[in-house]
């Protein structure tokens, strides 16, 4: 379910909650109305209140922190490939096919990563099925293009110990790239426990089935209850869409993965006797 679908739902379903409340209310005997009872609810709501305003704010906070980790961990994917693509110019020319199979995939993550923006320009494969809003980044295509430069990269023979030395470093490169992006994929799917949050969502709609019973039936009340209702769903999108850092209006910048795209383009060409 989307962050705004998800966010409409529970708005929808605390505004019930709340028209229920109201309903009930004049069916209850008048004993239920006493102030003794009144004071009794309103004890519940506050606690109910800050017990569900304490747990939305620990999951805004892990939500935060997730959504900075995984930006944090782009930045790291993306200088790791351009110290790869470092360690490919310095080996010689015969890395010149693994250096562009690594440009055309940093340029195709960026496209398939972040469809909504504009595209690299260059020579990459387009189009290769990842749907905009997505929370799945792992793509077939993109691995296969990217692990196709592990296996040229192992085809190499080294003429001398120097190259043998950027050949293992690049080795070992190549699998802290691939651990990243893996490490990134798995990073995108939502951490939030589905079952915690319904119960979250049912205490919000005990919490507003309360409010209509108590709340006096005129249009301040309700309107008050209304901005309340609007206030919890948002803070539930915010949530859940931080929750997603590479889906919904709230992503990742892609400023990281551009920056390493063009330093892979603007590479200078190696010359004879770099190696």
């Amino acid at each position: 379910m989307s962050e705004i679908a998800t966010a409409l739902l529970v708005f929808v379903l605390l505004l019930a909650a709340t028209g229920l409340g109201v309903w009930v209310r004049p069916l209850l005997p008048e004993e239920h109305k006493a102030h003794e009872t009144v004071q009794l609810v309103q004890l519940v709501i506050g606690m109910l209140v800050t017990f569900a305003a304490l747990v939305l704010g620990l999951m805004t906070a892990s939500a935060k922190s997730s959504f900075d980790t995984a930006s944090n961990d782009l930045r790291t994917f993306a200088a790791d490939l351009i110290e790869f693509d470092t360690t490919l110019r310095q080996y010689g020319d015969e890395t010149a096919e693994p250096r562009r199979l690594l440009r055309a995939y940093t340029a195709a993550a960026i496209a398939s990563t972040w469809p909504g923006e504009a595209a690299p320009a260059g020579d990459y494969p387009k189009n290769i099925g990842t749907r905009p809003g997505s929370t799945k980044l792992e793509n077939v295509r993109l691995g296969e293009l990217l692990n196709t430069v592990g296996q040229r990269l192992r085809q190499l023979q080294a003429r001398d110990a120097l190259q043998q030395r950027a050949l293992d470093d690049g080795l070992t490169q190549f699998r802290r790239v691939v651990d990243a992006r893996w490490k990134l994929i798995e990073e995108a799917h939502s951490s939030i426990s589905q079952p915690f949050f319904k119960t979250l969502t049912f205490w919000l709609c005990v919490i507003f089935l309360s409010f209509g019973l108590i709340a006096p039936r005129n249009a301040l009340a309700l309107v008050t209850i209304s901005l309340g209702a609007v206030s919890i769903a948002s803070a539930i999108y915010v949530i859940v869409d931080l929750d997603s850092p590479f889906s919904g209006p709230i992503v990742i910048s892609s400023s990281p993965m551009r920056d390493a795209l063009e330093h892979l383009l603007a590479a200078p060409p190696v010359l004879p006797g770099d190696a």
